[in-house]
């Protein structure tokens, strides 16, 4: 497909794919390369709850805070090895979910949030998000599980279709 959007390009990128939701909750499973099972998730708490630990686990990207501990390190606690990818890219974009399939690629863990892309893989478009919450509200607005943009600060949208991602329009100097 050409000027496809749809690929995954980084360690840690994941296919999610969505099967059901109820009450407003996603439920299905994501892929990624270091295996060939599915990660299952039964609503969206538990898809963020996955994906960090599979993040930590993959130790990519490195979260710019750490979680608070208040204990000592076990003694028997081993530093996790590397993970090997089983999957070619090729196989994980054969996965697709029976309301929708989305692309996740967490380019930063900043500010206890997530930042990166996400590539609506049904309609072949790709939006930047600056939070979770902002990558949630994407998801659910493709699956026509919430209400238009309520108001604050100007969130990404699908219609957006710019490949410029700077938040910048090409030529608009301002002085029109």
């Amino acid at each position: 497909m050409e000027g496809s959007q749809c690929y995954i390009g980084v360690p840690n990128g994941v296919v999610l794919c969505v099967d059901t939701v109820v009450e407003y909750q996603l439920q299905g499973r994501f892929y990624h390369s270091y295996s060939r099972e599915a990660t299952k998730v039964h609503n969206t708490d538990e898809l963020i709850f996955e994906l960090e630990q599979f993040f930590d686990e993959i130790r990519f990207p490195h979260p710019a805070t750490n979680n608070r501990n208040f204990f000592d390190e076990k003694p028997g606690f081993v530093v996790p090895q590397e993970r090997k990818k089983v999957m070619k890219d090729e196989e994980l974009l054969r996965k697709h979910g029976d309301m929708g399939t989305f692309i996740i690629r967490v380019q930063h863990r900043q500010n206890s949030s997530w930042q990166g892309r996400i590539t609506w893989a049904d309609k072949n478009k790709t939006v930047n998000f600056r939070s979770i919450w902002e990558m949630i509200k994407l998801i659910a607005g493709a699956l026509d599980t919430v209400s238009t943009q309520e108001g604050g600060a100007a969130e990404s949208t699908w219609a957006e279709e710019s490949d410029d991602f700077s938040g910048k329009e090409e030529g608009n100097d301002g002085n029109s």
